[in-house]
């Protein structure tokens, strides 16, 4: 069974446009090229509710995979480089794994 993983950082006020550009720039197409990307269900940009978070999900076969993925890609020189940028422009990260319910469509 697919393991889900949504990835919420809440970025620093006055920031996001920042963040969005290294992605841009840098981490997309690393991951991209990478093939790290594969596992991405898509990212997102909060615009109600709480405010300023940067929302990624990410799918995974099973807990064993997620743990290697994570593993492979912060042992990726190019992906830390661009990770040291923007992590100072975050002041939480919150982790959730989640189980696809047994109705309705998989991503």
């Amino acid at each position: 069974m697919s393991v889900y993983e949504k990835r919420t950082y809440s970025v620093n006020v006055g920031q996001m446009s920042t963040i969005v550009r290294h992605y841009v720039d840098e981490g997309w197409p690393v991951l991209e090229a990478t093939g790290f990307g594969k596992r991405l269900v898509g990212y997102f940009i909060s615009d109600t509710g709480p405010l300023h978070q940067l929302i990624h999900v990410w799918r995974f076969d099973d807990d064993n995979d997620r743990r290697d993925f994570w593993k492979r890609l912060y042992a990726n020189e190019e992906f830390m480089a661009f990770a040291v940028k923007i992590r100072p422009l975050i002041h939480k990260q919150d982790v959730q794994l989640m189980l696809s319910a047994p109705w309705g469509p998989k991503p």
